[in-house]
């Protein structure tokens, strides 16, 4: 079990925003000790490597708690996950590709 100020250290995200996740049920349950401290456990660590992989996908908190719901759920929702994975690909390559065209059109300008 990892104190909130370890998990801070190992992910570099700030306590606010652990508690924000948490709050928004992007995590499963996290366990609270004796004197109500939070306590991290392995499990949740990794359900919060998938969220922050997520979030730098550039998805919203609201598509990740969308997709953690799904997860959550086992295996019958496999496929709507899959879908949901590539809708969000699809929406990240259409940014990209506006990324790509901004940056020639600056170039022109310039």
């Amino acid at each position: 079990m990892y104190s909130i100020s370890e998990v801070e250290k190992i992910t570099g995200l700030r306590r606010s925003t652990l508690r924000y996740y948490e709050q928004e049920d992007s995590l499963p349950h996290v366990e609270r000790n004796a004197s109500g401290r939070r306590e991290y456990s392995n499990e949740v660590l990794e359900w919060l490597e998938l969220v922050i992989a997520l979030k730098d996908t550039d998805m919203s908190i609201e598509d990740i708690e969308v997709y953690t719901e799904l997860i959550r759920q086992g295996d019958p929702p496999l496929d709507a996950r899959k879908q949901f994975l590539l809708m969000h690909k699809a929406k990240e390559r259409a940014v990209a590709q506006t990324q790509f065209r901004l940056e020639k059109i600056i170039c022109k300008n310039a």
